[in-house]
This record gives structure tokens, C-alpha cells and sequence, in this order.
């Protein structure tokens, strides 16, 4: 007997070719009827024999397309229409619920064979893809996915393609950005100044320029990248002055593993994430004597490392005889990538040589990715290209729908609806327009996208964040909440929200700077709570930070203050720094003019950094505290410095300064500075871990959260995990959103969801 059946699929299932699999797995069944995008989800109405509805109802799940992600499979029995045959019908429109897309993809092997076949019609293509790789996020106008909704709607198909995007049988079926060279993008090679350069072979003259010195402006998926020859010691130095970068670690493309292999010293979680459809870059160690410009990674004992995710990538590495490139993101400091042609012309004006371009537009910047290993966990560093506009899970759902506006660094926000909270990807500092701008058109269109209207909006503690000044007018204008996180209690939320975990646990919140509701700049903090409210049982000592901001240019100053409060001389400091510096921060301690306070660790780590000779002088924010991470790396556990738990009048405190004084005395000793750097580390461990016992061992819960900006260092995040869970402590970590100020977003988002919940503000 005939029957019926509607069948409604949710989940990540537009975008990753589930109707060409519906399509062919219902012929296959032979069954009849049709499946369409609706709105936020797959509707299919599918009649046959009730043997063959089970199957096909179970196959949805159990084979569907690798990219695939389906949350819920609703059937409704229905009756029989006679239907002849199945379809797939135009998509339409539908109120209620978020469409779930895919991130973009790396490039598959069934394409990479085509690219590199001489026979193939698409041989040497920069643009092919299929259902199972290429552009989505970045090309998608609004949903549902369909072509005449992307940046490929001015590239009419060919009739070729037409053929292959009808065909049920080819991998092309329903692929939105199907092109070729007939009917696709195509490249476009332009000179410093705007100028298009002829060329028979654009990839050729391009690999011919790099080889002499050049830097290339070339378009990828979700932006541009400066590219020059990773050996060439003129040409990555030439690349750092251009760009103004003095010291930060530029990222290096490689063809293949085994180029990578060459590289670095890989564990297998690396490879995997190398190799994994996002294609993210890797932070892995060096190998003594990697083929690349020390100007690559100064003083770094890694090297961040990617394998192409476009075809375009993999042609351009094969053109320059398979080498090492720099891939870095095409921006000034910490501005958003360029996207367009205009734009990345006036921006990288004066930095490119030349620009590889194309004219296929881009709708949504996608910095990439950066991940390293802890153990054997892949952290983010930068979430972005790979895995943006997949939602992280919440436990819970949202009561309504909520914008969370993230901090002012590391910008990134998070729109949350029902059980899904969507990150946009990075966007950078919000210190200057070009990043303010791109905040707020980036956060207008995926409003638009994921067809998310917020109900109520979440910002940060500090007044003076552009996010925050945001959100307040926003909410003034519109009439929503505006919900206040403080800092850490946020990036404690958001190791929480995470690992789906409610709370209440204690929060290990190490990060360079937060402000507190008492107005000090937190940031050594221990708290106490879930994702309703938090309450701070203990913290490092409260340090002057002579100059405020200054302080984090000039990491010296953290090193006076810790001296000073130490009673320990500046008299190394005078030696290295002068007189002059030295004594006018010392009159502003003494005075305390300009000397906000701060329970920082990353200004701590800032401060031993300088004390241990490392460097009085930071180009971006962390690198002092990456240069004593550096130093420790690979060393075995040397012995402890000492502190102390001081719990007079309320919280407890921790007191590095016995540390600050034994570091000033090894340092009069001669003692090496890797051996300092080591012994701070295992002291903060232990620091860790002794306030944790002693918070337990008043009632405090079994279970820490580690997370803020210091928990990127690998030495403190994996000893902190073992060490507390050796003394019986469940811990939480990072792996789906960073610990930085890059996961705060996710952290405010919980925590409004859980007032709204409960009614309180």
C-alpha cells in the first residue's frame, strides 16, 4: 500500500548538497515526491511503500553528506497524492527559525584530481568546487542558499555546468557556486597602482615576481593575504616594515603535508587539524633548521602553519615550485582583512607590489582560523574561515533573542537564538574606523542572514569599549535590555557554556586586562559561580601599573612597579633602560600619579619577562608574555619561587612578591633566564593550585574553569588541567571558542540568557 509521509529536517543541511542526497537516495528507494529549502530547514514530501519510508527515513540521518549536521528529523504520516517521480523544487522563504549554514570549505579531492588534470575542463581553475567544498559563508547574500542568493548570481552557468547542476548523478548537482572557465570568476593581476598587468600565465608572472622579492596582494575566499617568499630574509623583512609589524609572527603556506612535515615537528592532533576541511593555521614547533627567514617568527620556538584550503592556493604553491610562502591576513596591524579590490588598493597601498585579483565578490570577511595543541586538544586562537557561521550549542535555550557585543580587542560578537549561539568570525581591534566599520556592517549582515532579531543586547562592564558604547545606544534606540557583564565573569561563562555546563565551579580568569566593578584593571582573578552570577573569593595582589596603557608597550614599568612594591632596587633597570625613564616611573610610583592598579597576570607576566632580560619593548599586546613561554618551552619542571595566601579582609590574596625578590636575586646571580622563566611557570601552577584547595576546602565546588587570555599559553594550560585534576578537580577547558577575549561574546551571551531567565538584570 502507498503511503505518505512529510518530513521536516533541521540542522546544517543547506549548503552541503543534502536535496541532490535526498534526490538520489528517494530514486534509489524508488520512491516519488520532492524536497525543498524552507526557510530554516529541508522539507520533503515523500510517498512508496511503508518498507521503503522506514529506510529512507532512517538513511537521513545514517549517510547523510559529510558537511551534514542535522539537529532533528520530524515526520508526519500523510496521505498518499500519487505523485510521479521526485524533484527538487525552487526554495522559498519561511518564517520561524535560524537557517543553520555551513562554514566555507577546503578544497576536496575529487576536485584537487580535476584541477590538476591536464584533460579535464576545469584543469587549472582557480575557482571549481562542488557539494562537498568551495565558498558558502563568504559568498552567501541571505537564505536559503541558493545561487541567485550569493555573490555567483552575475556568473550565469554555461551549459555545461547547467547540464552538471541538473544531472542527479554528478557531484555538481545543485552546487550553487558551480563555474568554470567559460562561464566563472576569473583572475585579474593588477600593479601598485591599480594598472592591470597583461599576462598569458597571471599565476606564472605572479610566482616569477615572489621569486624576485615581491609582495602580492592576493584575493582568497574571505579576504585578501600579503604573500612573499618565506626564505627570503629581504623580502620578509621588507613585508614587516611595510606593514609595520616589527615583531609578530607572520603565518607560512606549504602545498603538502610532508612540506609542513619539513617545517615542524607534528603531533598527530596537528596533522589532523592541518588536514581537516577547516583548514586552519597551526601554531607547531619549529624544527631547527626550517627552510624560512628568522623574520618569519623572531624568536619563536613555532611556526604557524596552514596547507591550501582553495584552489587558488594550491595552484599558486605549485606555480612557486612548491615552496614555503608567507600567507599573512591583508590588513595594517590589527585592522580587518581588505575584501574588495578598492578597498585592499587604497589599504594596502604602499605594502603590495601587485595585486592578484578576481571578480568574484566577497560578501563576508573570514580572516583564517589559528589553532594550537594543549596536550591533546586543539584550542582556538582566532575562530574565523573554517568554522564561522556553525553556532556553538547551549545548554540551554535563549528566552528571546540576544546580541552579545564582545569586548573591545579580539573583537567578535555572538548572536544567540533558541539553543544556538552564532560567533561571527574575528574581526580585529575596535581601536580605529576601518574595524569599527567592519563591526557594525558585519554585524548588520549576519542580523540579516540568520534572520535574528535581538531582543535584548549584552555588552561588557567598561564604558569606553566601542562594543559597549554600541550596545548601550542600541539599546536606548530600540528599547531592548542592555544587560552588563563584567569581564571575567564573562570569559568564565563562556569556558562554561562551551563544555555545556551550567556551574557552579571555580574560574581561574587569567587574562592582561578587565575592569572590575571596584575600578582596578583585573585580570589575576579566582571566582566563584555560574552563569547567573559570580562572586570573586580571590585574586594576585593589586600592582600599580605606572602609565596605564603604557604599561604594555613598555613591560619595564611592570617590572619597576613589582620591584618597588617588592622594596628590591631599580638599579638594573636604570643600567638597561636609563636614569631618566627609570626615575620619572619611579616618582609616579611613589606618588602614585598615573598609576591605575591592576591584579593582571598577563602585566605579571610582563613584568618577570623584563626581569629575566627578555626584552623591555612590546610591538602588540602578549608578546612579552609569549617571549617567557618561549624561554620554558620544552624545559622540565626546576624547583618553585615562593609566595604567599594572605586572607585578611575578605578575599584571599595572592603575593607574588617573595617570587619578585628570589627572580631579582637569581637574576644577581647570573642564573640563565630560561631556568627564571621555567621556575615562574611551575610557581604559577602551583599558585593554581594551592588557591584552588584552600577555596574547596571552604565549600567552594570541585570543578575549575580555565580560561582568559594567559590560558593560550601551552606550558600554564596543561600543567594547571593535570595538576588540578590530580587533586581531584574536575576541569573545564577550551576547545570550541578561544580563551581570549575572542570567546567573551559567548560568555555574555549566557549570562543574559540566564537573567532574562530569571528575571533579573
Amino acid at each position: 500500500m502507498i503511503k505518505g509521509r512529510a518530513i521536516a529536517v533541521r540542522g546544517v543541511v543547506q549548503g552541503v548538497g543534502f536535496r541532490p542526497f535526498v534526490h538520489e537516495l528517494a530514486g534509489r528507494l524508488g520512491l516519488s515526491g520532492w524536497v525543498k529549502n524552507l526557510g530554516s530547514e529541508v522539507r520533503i514530501e515523500v510517498e512508496g511503500d511503508e518498507a521503503g519510508l522506514d529506510e529512507f527515513v532512517k538513511e537521513l540521518t545514517r549517510s547523510a553528506p559529510p558537511l551534514a549536521r542535522i539537529a532533528s528529523v520530524e515526520c508526519e504520516e500523510r496521505a498518499a497524492l500519487g505523485a510521479r517521480g521526485f524533484v527538487i523544487e525552487s526554495s522559498s522563504a519561511h518564517e520561524g527559525g535560524t537557517v543553520l549554514l555551513p562554514p566555507d570549505v577546503a578544497t576536496c579531492d575529487d576536485c584537487l584530481r580535476e584541477l590538476f588534470d591536464p584533460g579535464d575542463r576545469r584543469y587549472q581553475y582557480p575557482f571549481l568546487n562542488c557539494t562537498q567544498c568551495g565558498p558558502r559563508l563568504t559568498i552567501v547574500r541571505q537564505a536559503p542558499y541558493d545561487r541567485e542568493r550569493t555573490s555567483m548570481v552575475g556568473f550565469p552557468m554555461c551549459t555545461e555546468c547547467r547540464a552538471e547542476y541538473d544531472d542527479p548523478s554528478d557531484r555538481r548537482f545543485h552546487a550553487q557556486p558551480v563555474a568554470c572557465p567559460a562561464c566563472g570568476p576569473r583572475l585579474r593581476l593588477l600593479d601598485a597602482g591599480g594598472a592591470p598587468i597583461a599576462s598569458e600565465d597571471l599565476l606564472g608572472h605572479v610566482a616569477g615576481m615572489i621569486a624576485a622579492g615581491s609582495i602580492v596582494a592576493v584575493k582568497g575566499l574571505g579576504g585578501y593575504h600579503l604573500v612573499c617568499d618565506a626564505a627570503s630574509a629581504e623580502a620578509v623583512e621588507r613585508l614587516r616594515e611595510r606593514k609595520h609589524r616589527p615583531s609578530k609572527a607572520f603565518a607560512v603556506a606549504v602545498a603538502e603535508l610532508e612540506g609542513a612535515r619539513r617545517l615542524c615537528e607534528l603531533t598527530a592532533v596537528e596533522e589532523t587539524a592541518l588536514l581537516s576541511a577547516r583548514r586552519p593555521i597551526v601554531l607547531a614547533t619549529r624544527r631547527p633548521g626550517a627552510p624560512v627567514a628568522a623574520a618569519v617568527a623572531p624568536g619563536s620556538p613555532y611556526l604557524g602553519v596552514m596547507l591550501p584550503s582553495t584552489p587558488l592556493q594550491h595552484l599558486l604553491l605549485r606555480a612557486t615550485g612548491g615552496g614555503t610562502l608567507v600567507m599573512t591576513s591583508g590588513n595594517r596591524a590589527d585592522e580587518p582583512v581588505a575584501i574588495d579590490d578598492a578597498e585592499a588598493l587604497e589599504r594596502l597601498r604602499g605594502i603590495a607590489d601587485a595585486f592578484l585579483a578576481n571578480d568574484r565578490p566577497i560578501l563576508r570577511r573570514a580572516d583564517d582560523s589559528v589553532v594550537r595543541a594543549v596536550s591533546e586538544t586543539i584550542v582556538p586562537i582566532r575562530r574565523a574561515r573554517g568554522h564561522a557561521p556553525e553556532p556553538v550549542p547551549l545548554a540551554r535555550p535563549c528566552p528571546a533573542p540576544i546580541l552579545a557585543v564582545g569586548g573591545q580587542l579580539k573583537s567578535v560578537f555572538a548572536l544567540g537564538q533558541e539553543r544556538n549561539a552564532f560567533l561571527s568570525p574575528h574581526i580585529g581591534d575596535l581601536g580605529g574606523y576601518v574595524a569599527w566599520k567592519s563591526f557594525t556592517d558585519t554585524l548588520v549582515s549576519w542580523e540579516r542572514l540568520l534572520a535574528i532579531e535581538p531582543g535584548a543586547v549584552a555588552h561588557d562592564l567598561h564604558p569606553d569599549y566601542a562594543s559597549t558604547q554600541y550596545a548601550v545606544a542600541r539599546a536606548r534606540e530600540s528599547g531592548l535590555p542592555a544587560i552588563a557583564v563584567q569581564h571575567h565573569h564573562a570569559h568564565l561563562a563562556s569556558c562554561l557554556a562551551e563544555n555545556q555546563a551550567a556551574g557552579p565551579a571555580i574560574g581561574v580568569v587569567f587574562d592582561g586586562a578587565g575592569l572590575g566593578p571596584d575600578g582596578a584593571v583585573w585580570g589575576g582573578e579566582f571566582l566563584v559561580g555560574d552563569l547567573l552570577s559570580a562572586e570573586r573569593r580571590a585574586h594576585l595582589r593589586y600592582t600599580p601599573m605606572p602609565g596605564g596603557d603604557g604599561a604594555v608597550r613598555e613591560p619595564w614599568r611592570m617590572a619597576a612597579a613589582y620591584l618597588t612594591e617588592a622594596q628590591e632596587s631599580l638599579s638594573e633597570l636604570e643600567r638597561r633602560v636609563g636614569s631618566g625613564p627609570v626615575g620619572t616611573i619611579r616618582s609616579m610610583l611613589t606618588r602614585r600619579v598615573n598609576c591605575p592598579l591592576t591584579s593582571s597576570v598577563g602585566r605579571l607576566f610582563d613584568a618577570i619577562s623584563s626581569l629575566a632580560g627578555l626584552g623591555d619593548a612590546a610591538s602588540f599586546e602578549g608578546e612579552a608574555a609569549m617571549r617567557l613561554e618561549w624561554l620554558a618551552t620544552g624545559l622540565p619542571a626546576d624547583g618553585l619561587y615562593p609566595f604567599e595566601l594572605d586572607a585578611a579582609g575578605g578575599a584571599l590574596v595572592a603575593d607574588l612578591r617573595p617570587a619578585v625578590r628570589a627572580i631579582a636575586a637569581d637574576g644577581r646571580r647570573g642564573a640563565a633566564p630560561a631556568a627564571i622563566a621555567r621556575r615562574f611557570h611551575s610557581t604559577l601552577v602551583e599558585l593554581v593550585v594551592a588557591v584552588c584547595l584552600r577555596l574547596r576546602s571552604e565549600g567552594a565546588p570541585a570543578a575549575v574553569a580555565l580560561t582568559g587570555g594567559v590560558f593560550q599559553n601551552a606550558i600554564l594550560a596543561a600543567e594547571c588541567r593535570a595538576s588540578l585534576q590530580d587533586a581531584g578537580f574536575r576541569v573545564y577547558s577550551h576547545a570550541l571558542v578561544p580563551p581570549n577575549d575572542g570567546g567573551l561574546c559567548l560568555g555574555q551571551l549566557a549570562i543574559a540568557a540566564a537573567r532574562l531567565r530569571a528575571g533579573v538584570r
